[in-house]
């Protein structure tokens, strides 16, 4: 009897608990939200050490904050979330660490599918961004299945970055455009209605058009899911992106709370809306100066910027250099 009282106590605190954060994102949402904000999820392991908890405890209880911060997305009607599950670097730890973290990753994709799910409630498509070929085979399955099984779902977009790099999102994007790129003039010159790639390039003044165009590049990104995100918060206080949507955060708010990943809770998430609200129009003005400046200097240097496919290294990325927005710590 006193367990069902308490039980009833305890829905009735909780469904208060909701409906005053629902109204608080009705007073948040007069202004304009975010659509899409990623997540670097960092000090999971460094909270189980500061607890003195066993090895792995601290990923299973950030997996519950990551619950929370998805929720709390969803709630406010932010369509694209984008998580940092898993950098191909993380595969240089431990090999008991790597396996114990591959088990985890597929006991949770798995409960992805689940009709109780977060991401079923809520009618999110999942997607998993990366090399997923390094992954696990059961990893790589089930990372698919939750895929086909949640792809009729539209009401917003969860993308899992895993066995993932900014700079090996990059090459890929190069060399799918390039290997694209030169079968379609394979194609025309077989037709006799090509380039002439012998010749291409002996003439500086026939004005073509470059052959890989920043948006061919752009539509084989691994994140062309979802747009550019608008915030990008990473706890523990690093200012740090650690090959992390390099190519898509120079024009995002950066917000660094001190807290480690686990600790993360509601008064970060509605303190990251609102720095954002507050710098929305700075971001957005930063990027059309930028656009402009980019788009005369084009039409100025066009005839310098020709690629030759044939020439290209793309192996030989090394680094980016990224406009890392606006930086907020907490």
């Amino acid at each position: 009897m006193e367990n069902s009282a308490g039980n009833r106590a305890n829905q009735m605190f909780w469904s208060i608990v909701s409906f005053f954060r629902r109204c608080l994102f009705l007073v948040i949402s007069a202004r304009p939200i975010p659509h899409h904000i990623a997540f670097i999820m960092d000090g999971n392991r460094r909270y189980a050490k500061k607890r003195k908890l066993m090895e792995g405890t601290g990923h299973r209880v950030g997996f519950v904050a990551l619950m929370s911060m998805l929720k709390y997305c969803y709630e406010l009607g932010v369509r694209y979330v984008t998580i940092y599950a898993f950098s191909i670097d993380n595969f240089k730890r431990q090999p008991e660490e790597v396996q114990s973290l591959m088990d985890l990753m597929q006991e949770k994709i798995e409960g992805l599918i689940k009709e109780e799910s977060i991401v079923n409630r809520y009618g999110v498509k999942v997607h998993f961004i990366g090399n997923l070929k390094l992954l696990s085979e059961p990893v790589r399955l089930a990372a698919e299945k939750a895929m086909v099984a949640t792809s009729n779902n539209s009401k917003g977009v969860l993308s899992i970055c895993v066995a993932y790099t900014s700079t090996d999102e990059i090459v890929h994007a190069v060399q799918e455009s390039c290997e694209e790129k030169w079968n379609e003039i394979s194609v025309l010159n077989a037709n006799g209605a090509g380039y002439d790639l012998d010749k291409f390039g002996e003439n500086e003044n026939e004005g073509r058009e470059n052959i890989v165009q920043l948006t061919d590049i752009e539509r084989h990104m691994y994140m062309a899911v979802a747009p550019d995100p608008d915030i990008l918060i990473r706890t523990s206080g690093e200012t740090r992106l650690s090959n992390f949507l390099l190519w898509q955060s120079a024009y995002c708010c950066l917000y660094t709370p001190s807290v480690l990943w686990p600790e993360i809770g509601f008064r970060h998430f509605v303190w990251a809306i609102l720095n954002f609200q507050c710098n929305r129009l700075y971001l957005e003005r930063k990027k059309k100066q930028d656009f402009e400046s980019l788009t005369d200097a084009y039409r100025g240097r066009r005839k310098c910027c020709t690629v030759d496919i044939r020439l290209i290294s793309v192996t030989g990325l090394s680094s980016l250099l990224v406009d890392s927005g606006t930086v907020f710590s907490a």
